[in-house]
């Protein structure tokens, strides 16, 4: 069955909305990276893996899947993403963090043609350049202050592009094999990190600070962005996507601002106007190209 060029790019966009409150639910939990990494793996692989198992038609012949070189990659994929997304949240400045996962469309272009011969349109490296300079403002030009170059900000930028190229890699490989329970491979990927997590926390520790944001994030925020956001993979091209996700990165802080009183500065307002308006700049493309042009995909 055919689908619209723009019920990918919706897919996507509503799986964004979503976790754009993560931040936020992160910055409440108070708690350190590998504590996080815990309770978000541990309750959103429960919840998707679960979710499988009471929809899925043939557990046994999906369940294979997950031991296939395809079903091994995304379940690496979301192990990664999950512990280098909340080790780098805990221990760097978010600005570095935010820059680095801003290079996801670039990874997922470059791994979309390297893996899979997908060509990308000029007026999506158009939008991508566009997207990450909104983005640069945004995260690094606030107030006139310059991130200070040390460790801690040198492992928030090597975190923050650790997760753009597992993310990018997630939706490329997704993409290519259609045959992969979403579900079922996601959950397995965020319950091993969440393992990975207690092991290092311990059990002792895992009652600080306030794990209703983390139950919220891990039950609702986490299954349902994901799922999305992989499901679109199959009906338009990693780097749309990953375009998308990028307003995580405008919209999150503006949650924490409502959230905990955090003001964006003007430059990040100014920022998320650029990364918006590109955006939907592309978007309005898209559903024109496809009334122009009813093959293109």
């Amino acid at each position: 069955m055919r689908y619209h060029p723009l019920y990918g790019v919706a897919l996507a966009g509503i799986g964004t909305l979503v976790l754009t409150p993560d931040s936020l639910f992160m910055r409440l939990s108070e708690m350190d990276g590998f504590q996080m990494t815990a309770w978000r793996g541990l309750l959103m692989g429960t919840v998707m893996v679960g979710l499988w198992a009471l929809l899925s038609r043939d557990r046994g012949g999906e369940l294979r899947h997950v031991f296939t070189r395809a079903g091994g990659v995304i379940v690496l994929c979301q192990f990664f993403n999950s512990l280098l997304f909340c080790l780098g949240i805990a221990m760097a400045p978010v600005a570095v963090v935010l820059f680095g996962l801003a290079t996801v469309p670039v990874c997922a272009a470059i791994l979309a043609w390297l893996l899979l011969g997908e060509a990308t349109r000029l007026a999506t490296w158009i939008t991508i350049v566009a997207v990450m300079t909104g983005i640069g403002i945004a995260v690094l030009g606030g107030d006139g202050e310059v991130v200070e170059l040390n460790l801690a900000a040198l492992a928030g930028a090597g975190f923050g592009l650790g997760v753009a190229f597992v993310l990018a890699l997630n939706f490329v490989v997704i993409r290519s094999a259609p045959q992969l329970p979403i579900m079922l491979v996601i959950g397995v990927g965020a319950f091993l990190a969440g393992c990975f997590g207690l092991a290092v926390t311990g059990g002792d520790r895992m009652g600080d600070g306030h794990a209703w944001a983390m139950a919220t994030t891990g039950i609702f925020v986490l299954p349902v962005s994901f799922f999305l956001l992989s499901l679109a993979s199959r009906h338009t091209h990693a780097s749309n996507v990953s375009l998308l996700m990028l307003l995580e990165t405008v919209l999150g802080p503006l949650w924490v601002w409502w959230g905990v009183g955090e003001a964006p500065t003007a430059m990040m307002i100014l920022g998320g106007i650029i990364v918006v308006g590109s955006l939907a700049l592309y978007i309005l493309w898209t559903g024109r190209r496809r009334r122009v042009d009813p093959s293109a995909g």
